[in-house]
């Protein structure tokens, strides 16, 4: 049968049907009678008992391990800031040998200062992003001056 065929059989179908006795008596005594409950008050405690002990059992075990966390972050800060000083160490050497103007001087050595500072805070504060990004500036602007003064 296509459908073609079925849409048109549905078509032919009676659209309101009578049933054959009247539903409404029913219906209406059984939205009048009371409604008993057949829970009991501590039923409903001790389930709702049940639901809070899975929830704070569900939620601590999901919950990552505090130590575990900032291990994996410091571990991540670490390299970073390793690869970080290695790529400075390699480009300064590629400059090095360059003339350097006198009153240049007091700033690159405040920047290697400033260097030496972040790298000891970030031993003392192994995951802290805001100490590696400090050092990623540092060390641009340091690379910049020494650019500038060999180029200049």
């Amino acid at each position: 049968m296509t459908d073609h065929e079925l849409r048109w059989q549905l078509r032919q179908l009676p659209r309101d049907i009578e049933p054959a006795r009247d539903l409404w008596p029913g219906i209406s005594a059984r939205l009048q009678a009371p409604v008993v409950s057949r829970r009991r008050p501590w039923l409903a405690v001790l389930s709702l008992a049940a639901c809070l002990c899975l929830a704070v059992g569900l939620a601590a075990m999901l919950r990552p391990t505090p130590a575990a966390a900032p291990d994996l972050s410091a571990e991540l800060v670490h390299r970073e800031a390793e690869a970080m000083t290695l790529e400075y160490q390699a480009a300064l050497l590629e400059l090095q040998g360059a003339p350097i103007p006198e009153p240049l001087a007091p700033a690159l050595a405040t920047l290697d200062d400033s260097a030496g500072e972040i790298r000891a805070a970030l031993a003392e504060q192994p995951g802290s992003v805001h100490l590696l990004d400090q050092l990623k500036r540092t060390y641009s602007r340091r690379l910049a001056l020494t650019q500038r003064a060999a180029l200049g």
